[in-house]
């Protein structure tokens, strides 16, 4: 009899160059470079690598990132698009709605060269924090803003939400979010990405279906649930008694487990150390607080007591950076699609280089 496994748990499917993970060791590489040293570059060096296989040198980066830029604007058609969205949607919905348009008006639509969908890609790259932050502009009563060709990736996107400059270290740790978004493997969206990409779709139809896939709660959804959390918590104090009771009600605690991972998700100590960083740079230390209580409070109930290997994921302490650098949670998904539609379009393209169609069995169950 040929076995199942429930959620594909590890099925190799294919082989890739793009990234690397090792989960008990708790490792994470983009193309031979490790996570630990890609979050100190831009954003922009990193989509570069993810897209073309290599860092880029001076000089590439610099012609890169000046075509990104004038990338950034988006039409007067695509904002009102936005605007005849429901705005008690959250903005990952929006942005799936606004790429759809998208990609209608692309000059390279009907053109599957590497080149071109490598162009579809960044226009994609460049834009979608320009949609997601008019989303929410115009659903704040306020007036889109137009694109700022001299900001960072990260102080770009502040900048467009708030209207004001962000500073130096709300920028780069954006910024950083960014990058530790941007790739994971066969991550659901990545799968659900290469899944449309191996019946030979177009790039954007590959990248609308990672988009569907990541808002799910189980993915990148758990986000914006993890805030939620923190509000509910309110204080450090009643971190013992919500995990306890989370636990003994058999619900799910969000930011903790992983598939892959059976030790602390490399990502997660970044953004720990990162939240750490804005709660000083804030004078305000409650939201890290909160967090690092439930965090001891799961390590006890899951380690200490029962053995198993559940530590935060990259959710987790992501949701705290977010709470201080005051991203709404409806917005919280589609953030972290800013930093992974590099990945999702670094997989199209690795799909389309060496296709076969994606297509499982199933095993049919006598009613």
């Amino acid at each position: 009899m040929d076995e199942i496994r429930k959620g594909l748990e590890n099925v190799i499917a294919l082989e890739t160059k793009i990234a690397y993970i090792d989960g008990m060791q708790g490792i994470l590489k983009y193309r031979g470079h490790d996570i630990n040293d890609l979050v100190n570059l831009s954003y922009d060096a990193v989509s570069y690598l993810l897209l073309r296989g290599n860092l880029p040198d001076d000089k590439e980066l610099e012609v890169y990132s000046d075509q990104l830029k004038k990338e950034r604007a988006i039409s007067e058609d695509v904002l009102n698009v936005l605007t005849f969205c429901n705005f008690n949607i959250e903005a990952m919905d929006a942005l799936r709605t606004a790429i759809s348009y998208i990609s209608h008006c692309d000059p390279d639509m009907d053109d599957n060269s590497s080149e071109a969908n490598i162009r579809k890609g960044m226009r994609m790259i460049a834009s979608f924090p320009t949609i997601v932050a008019a989303f929410y502009r115009i659903k704040s009563g306020q007036v889109p803003l137009e694109p700022d060709l001299n900001m960072s990736q990260g102080a770009y996107f502040l900048y467009m939400i708030r209207g004001t400059e962000a500073t130096e270290t709300e920028a780069e740790i954006i910024e950083k979010d960014f990058i530790l978004s941007a790739e994971h493997e066969l991550n659901p969206s990545t799968f659900a990405t290469r899944l449309a990409t191996s019946t030979l779709s177009d790039v954007y139809s590959a990248v609308i279906a990672g988009l569907c896939t990541l808002k799910g709660p189980l993915h990148g959804g758990a986000r914006m649930e993890v805030m939620e959390m923190l509000d509910e918590v309110k204080s450090p104090e009643r971190a013992g008694s919500y995990v306890a009771d989370k636990i003994e009600n058999h619900d799910r605690l969000m930011g903790f487990g992983h598939r892959v991972y059976k030790t602390y998700d490399p990502r997660g100590l970044i953004y720990k150390d990162l939240a750490r960083e804005i709660a000083d740079e804030k004078g305000n230390s409650i939201w890290f607080d909160i967090a690092e209580s439930i965090e001891k409070a799961a390590f006890k109930e899951f380690v200490e007591n029962k053995g198993k290997t559940i530590y935060p994921n990259v959710d987790f302490y992501s949701a705290v950076v977010y709470k201080y650098l005051e991203i709404p949670p409806r917005l919280a998904t589609a953030v972290f699609a800013i930093g992974r539609i590099s990945g999702w379009i670094a997989h199209c393209l690795e799909q389309y280089s060496d296709n076969r169609v994606i297509r499982p069995r199933a095993k049919f169950v006598e009613i």
